[in-house]
């Protein structure tokens, strides 16, 4: 299976991708305010890709349940810098992780390859004109509700089948708008208006994914549902999010595992890769 967007072609293989997370926000769930300013973001991010991230994925706004929405023109002026900053930088592809169609062109235009979009589009009528003139990268993701009201009370007939009723419907609505399959990622969207037994649901199932032929991107690192697992805080949760990403990957149902601890999770990656190669 294969990747493509702008002038990259990602091999999707028996290793899963390891994205880096690089919030330049002063709110996110786990790391908000650490590297909002531009150097601090620049630096941190070149670490995760000597540490092994195959993508970095930069984020001007929260989405952590109940964040307060920004403006387009703050969220630029967050990310803009550090996009430019790493594109000078290193080779590797930098995401941006937003749900406006401004961010992402201007942010495209900045030396960005890939627009992961946690509204899968449905944010912005513009997304998917601008995602297809630049041939970008995209990520679509299942949410239900909006980072304000997502936790509120989620609720599902089945959560499986209804978020991959929902990706599938958002894959076809790309190829229609003229959105090349082979750059499309889906994100079943662990953690957005979902309980914990949804995510467990999601998580065990995931393999239901699999007949939308397209490589699966799991944000699982840090998250809520390992504390409620665990009784872990979050900086005490690497090794939950790697059981995780290890059981989802080694059964080949995750390609791309979004998350904070790079080193570890791509020694990770390596193991499994190396195994599912014999």
């Amino acid at each position: 299976m294969l990747w493509s967007f702008r002038n990259h072609q990602v091999q999707i293989g028996p290793r899963p991708l390891v994205m880096g997370i690089v919030n330049v926000t002063p709110d996110s769930f786990s790391d908000g305010g650490r590297f909002l300013a531009t150097d601090a973001a620049i630096e941190h991010a070149l670490k995760l890709v000597a540490e092994g991230a195959d993508i970095l994925d930069i984020g001007g706004e929260s989405s952590r349940p109940g964040a307060t929405a920004v403006s387009a023109e703050e969220e630029l002026a967050r990310v803009l810098p550090v996009i430019r900053g790493l594109a000078a930088k290193t080779s590797v592809p930098i995401s941006v992780d937003t749900t406006k169609a401004e961010v992402a062109r201007q942010a495209l235009e900045a030396g960005a390859a890939i627009i992961n979009d946690i509204s899968a589009g449905l944010g912005d009528p513009e997304m998917l004109n601008v995602v297809r003139d630049a041939k970008a990268g995209f990520v679509l993701m299942h949410m239900q509700g909006t980072p304000q009201t997502m936790q509120q009370n989620p609720t599902y007939a089945d959560v499986v089948r209804e978020v991959r009723r929902f990706l599938r419907g958002r894959l076809d609505a790309c190829v229609t708008a003229g959105i090349s399959e082979e750059c499309i990622v889906l994100d079943p969207g662990i953690g957005f208006g979902k309980s914990h037994e949804h995510n467990l649901a999601l998580l065990r199932h995931l393999e239901a994914l699999a007949p939308l032929d397209r490589p699966v991107l799991l944000g699982i690192s840090r998250k809520g549902i390992l504390k409620q697992i665990t009784g872990r805080e979050r900086h005490e949760r690497l090794a939950g999010s790697l059981a995780v990403a290890c059981y989802c990957a080694a059964r080949g149902t995750a390609q791309i595992l979004r998350v904070h601890d790079v080193a570890e999770t791509a020694d990770a990656a390596k193991v499994i890769g190396a195994i599912a190669s014999l």
